[in-house]
């Protein structure tokens, strides 16, 4: 399946498509040189992977996920939050990685989870009555499934310090189709939504985004994690050089536009909708930078007259980079206690945001 750009209306297309180029560089030129910067990114991060998940139907609180992704959640997570925070690591190894890596087939294939030097050990081996009676292949085994072990761990060590793992092909053994659908080729699918890449480079970036954003809605090269799409669109928006400064948040924006519009059968009608959901994106996130740089310098007004020492600084750093911090999530990051953390909450005066007895959670509004 192609999908055809012959017949754009760049007429209909102009008005929206230069809202949301200014609202873009607008944004991008503040995240760059503003003091929260850092923060503003990895809180993008979690409020983009339960945009995505809301975007897909399903409902994912971001307390939940920011718990999970610091491990230690409040109860057993759900599928959805397992889902939620792949989208979340996905955001981070793209932000990690080069700018155009993951629109590259080595990418792609990181991104779809067709890799790994875990599955290349662990192959399976024959076992027989004569392995099992000596005392040297016991041994063996012993090796062979330290070594299995070893090699997830040093690849989940390289995912969890930005690295990108070796891609390698991973032969799977699905007889019965239960994983890869045959009469669903999303390699071939694949491949026709990256031709449309180089068509959509011969356009302005936001409207290129906006042309590779409704391929993917159109061709739907994967059917488990259709989610993708956007944090693809937003890694092309970095490679273009539109956004440079963070991985822009597109589905805070979707989630303000309506599910007729954004799945519309016209297509001047879905690609309207993609370019304001990106002007609304970007003011989303210019308030949001607002927002952060008040309570940055009502917190920093607690620093006065405190020692050179101080742990609030630390307190401060890992407040503005999250949505919500629990007690535990603040001990770890300053290294105290739980109750030394909660006394530098209450210095803070931050707000409870959970109203719970247990697992209290506090953050910014």
């Amino acid at each position: 399946m192609r999908y055809d750009l012959a017949t754009l209306p760049l007429t209909t297309l102009l008005p929206a498509m230069t809202r949301a180029e200014d609202m873009l560089a607008r944004l991008d030129e503040r995240v760059l040189r503003h003091v929260v910067g850092d923060g503003f990114r990895e809180r993008g991060h979690f409020f983009d992977a339960v945009g995505a998940l809301w975007v897909g139907g399903e409902l994912v609180h971001v307390e939940d996920l920011v718990l999970h992704d610091a491990h230690v959640d409040a109860r057993a997570p759900t599928h959805e939050l397992t889902i939620a925070h792949a989208v979340l690591r996905a955001r981070r190894r793209l932000w990690n990685a080069e700018p155009d890596w993951g629109l590259g087939a080595a990418g792609l294939a990181a991104l779809r989870g067709d890799i790994g030097d875990a599955e290349e050990t662990a192959t399976p081996r024959p076992m027989s009555i004569e392995m099992a009676e000596t005392e040297e292949d016991d041994d063996d085994d012993f090796g062979m499934d330290f070594a299995e072990i070893d090699a997830v761990i040093a690849r989940s060590g390289q995912v969890l310090d930005g690295k990108i793992p070796e891609v390698k092909a991973v032969n799977t053994d699905d007889p019965l189709g239960l994983i890869r659908d045959e009469d669903w080729d999303e390699n071939e699918r694949l491949e026709n939504w990256r031709a449309a890449i180089h068509q959509a480079d011969l356009l302005p970036p936001a409207l290129g985004a906006a042309v590779l954003f409704d391929a993917w809605e159109r061709i739907e090269p994967l059917r488990r994690q259709h989610w993708l799409g956007s944090l693809l669109v937003s890694a092309y928006l970095r490679s273009r050089g539109k956004v440079t400064s963070h991985l822009f948040c597109l589905n805070t924006g979707l989630k303000s536009v309506r599910h007729e519009r954004r799945r519309g059968p016209d297509r001047t009608t879905r690609l309207i909708a993609f370019l304001e959901a990106m002007a609304l994106s970007a003011e989303a996130g210019l308030k949001e930078l607002d927002r952060l740089s008040l309570a940055r310098i009502q917190m920093e007004r607690r620093l006065k007259d405190r020692r050179s020492n101080s742990s609030l600084p630390g307190v401060i750093e890992i407040v503005l980079s999250r949505p919500i911090v629990s007690a535990n999530m603040v001990a770890r990051h300053v290294g105290v206690t739980s109750r030394g953390a909660l006394n530098l909450v209450a210095e803070l005066g931050l707000r409870e945001m959970t109203g719970r007895g247990r697992y209290r959670g506090w953050g910014i509004l």
